[in-house]
């Protein structure tokens, strides 16, 4: 672009510093007639003898003229390359480990005896006897009767009827048309190379040592724990006893206690840690740095236009009507009367009366006072010291050494040959005619060619301006 334009600036320059030769020399001075005046351009003399004595006179002259030559120029590049650079670090590794702490705990002992306990009971002797009693019932009788009722009810009657409707329809008509559309596509050119990148690597040594690990495991062990000692309230048996006044039994509620019951035991399960000393094998790596050379393949890509012309479909829709009949059905309806009859139920009751007699119980009881003897259980506890071995966790802390890779990016310069245009002066010759009597009469030869008939030709209107280097001007 930049070229484009300084060679736009010095083809302006030229056509204006040297705009009246090349006009002048353009078609063996066809193009200097628009400026000479008109009286020039008459015939002042015999054109014969005019061309007899021009026809062998002829001069080089040299023009320059710019020719535009295409040359390669070395440019530079830079390229961006991607790298992965190993970074070596520390980590902490935190590591657990456990040892062995004894602690005392008071563990209880729990022992269940018993004691023999006196007490009195009075048991009920029940009976139970009947009576007969009389009383009048009075029973309902029902009976079902039918009776004639007549009603009137209205019957529709449908009839259905059709009448003719007409209607338009506008009805599309669809043609589909191609005009060629001119497109423009690209195409990607790619270019594979390659440098030389030096990198390191670390390569891996593994070793493998054998250690002794503290470590156990949970077992889970059943202890039965007796259940607890609660006051029970137990509630004797009532009795039943003749009421005189209401002529009925009544019920009388025995008296409550309260008495000592122990709840059934309960199995409690605990996890116990049994420690155990395992001998494993411990893998370690280290890492050694190498130094390693390795071709890196890369890609220089550029985008190629190139024109194609493709086919692209349009649709175009033409609407015609159209007067179309349909049937449309319509329902009238009509009504008669009829009478009917049904049978409506009713119901009619009647009483009776009519004695029953049944037989009530009822219950007689007396009291009987007996000694009885009972266990009433008690616990006692005593406390035992007993001592135990727990793991303690505790934490360790230690160094090791890791290479992760970064990926940074750098500039890399290549030579990349461009090629490039610029304008380029040429001299080009050319062989144009001249007076030969104007050159005689120049020299002071006067009487021998001037004199004998040779015509003066003016070179403004018979040849260009670069051919009139002579002191011969065109006579205005």
């Amino acid at each position: 672009m930049r070229h484009a334009t300084w060679l736009t600036v010095l083809i302006a320059a030229f056509s204006l510093l040297g705009g009246a030769e090349s006009e002048a020399g353009l078609f063996c001075g066809i193009g200097r007639y628009r400026s000479c005046p008109q009286e020039s351009c008459q015939p002042c003399q015999d054109y014969c003898q005019a061309r007899t004595c021009n026809s062998g006179c002829y001069k080089t002259v040299h023009e320059t003229t710019w020719c535009t030559e295409t040359y390669q120029e070395c440019q530079t590049v830079m390229d961006t390359c991607v790298e992965k650079v190993p970074v070596t670090c520390n980590r902490t590794i935190r590591e657990t480990c456990w040892r062995d702490e004894c602690y005392t705990v008071c563990k209880p002992c729990y022992q269940t005896h018993y004691r023999d306990e006196c007490y009195t009971v009075r048991v009920p002797h029940h009976q139970t006897c009947y009576r007969t009693v009389c009383h009048q019932v009075r029973k309902p009788c029902y009976q079902t009767c039918y009776r004639n009722v007549t009603y009137t009810v209205c019957k529709p009657c449908y009839q259905t009827h059709y009448r003719t409707c007409s209607y338009t329809v506008r009805k599309p008509h669809y043609q589909t048309c191609y005009r060629d559309v001119c497109c423009t596509g690209y195409r990607t050119e790619t270019q594979t190379c390659y440098k030389t990148v030096c990198h390191t690597v670390c390569r891996p040594i593994t070793e493998t040592r054998c250690e002794q690990v503290q470590c156990g495991e949970w077992q889970i062990v059943k202890e039965c724990i007796p259940g607890p000692v609660v006051d029970r309230v137990v509630s004797t048996p009532g009795s039943f006893c003749w009421d005189e006044q209401n002529c009925c039994c009544v019920y009388k509620p025995g008296c409550c206690r309260t008495e000592k019951v122990q709840c059934p035991p309960r199995v409690c399960c605990k996890k116990v840690w049994v420690p155990k000393t395992v001998t494993r094998n411990v893998t370690c790596t280290r890492y050694v740095t190498e130094t390693k050379q390795c071709q890196v393949p890369y890609t220089t890509c550029h985008r190629v236009p190139y024109t194609y012309t493709k086919q692209v479909p349009y649709t175009t829709c033409s609407w015609t009507c159209e007067t179309q009949c349909r049937q449309v059905p319509y329902t009238t309806c009509t009504y008669t009367r009829e009478c009917r009859t049904k049978q409506v139920p009713y119901t009619t009751c009647t009483w009776t009366c009519e004695n029953v007699s049944r037989q009530v119980p009822y219950t007689t009881c007396t009291w009987t006072c007996e000694q009885r003897v009972k266990k009433v259980p008690y616990t006692t506890c005593t406390m035992t010291q007993q001592t135990c071995t727990r793991k303690v966790p505790y934490t360790t802390c230690r160094q090791v050494c890791e290479t992760h890779y970064v990926t940074k990016t750098r500039c890399v310069p290549r030579q990349v040959m461009v090629t490039k245009t610029r304008c380029v002066p040429k001299t080009v010759c050319r062989q144009v005619p001249v007076d030969p009597c104007a050159g005689q009469c120049a020299a002071g030869n006067a009487g021998s060619g001037c004199g004998n008939g040779c015509l003066a030709v003016d070179p403004g209107c018979a040849a260009p301006m670069t051919a009139a280097g002579n002191g011969a001007t065109c006579v205005q």
